[in-house]
């Protein structure tokens, strides 16, 4: 983020000069909290993104794929700081043939197998 940036560049600073500029920063500053939510959440993010393509390569050998890439969307549950999280989509209860497949339990345990592989 910006902030971090500018945060980095100040420490970089202060480094040049021998540590002459006093930088403080305290974990109460509301800057400091956003800074370090935001690198979390980068960090949450890019381990989510990472593992929705792993998911997603073991389900396209098992099921016909809607879509062949991971997107992101703004999802509460999607939103944690701490925790990567995916949300994966099996079918579509509106289309016969997903309706019937997702109801069937060997194709469920395949999809449970290619999500944990």
């Amino acid at each position: 983020s910006s902030m971090a940036r500018w945060m980095a560049d100040r420490e970089n600073d202060a480094d040049s000069v021998g540590g002459g500029l006093n930088v403080k920063l305290h974990k109460d500053d509301p800057m400091v909290a956003g800074v370090l939510l935001d690198m979390s959440m980068n960090a949450t993010i890019s381990t989510s993104l990472d593992l929705g393509h792993q998911v997603l390569s073991q389900l396209g050998g098992v099921a016909r794929l809607h879509q062949s890439r991971v997107e992101q969307a703004g999802f509460a549950v999607l939103k944690s700081a701490a925790v990567p999280s995916i949300l994966v989509e099996t079918g579509f209860i509106s289309n016969v043939n997903d309706c019937q497949r997702l109801h069937d339990t060997r194709h469920q345990r395949k999809i449970a197998e290619a999500i944990f592989a």
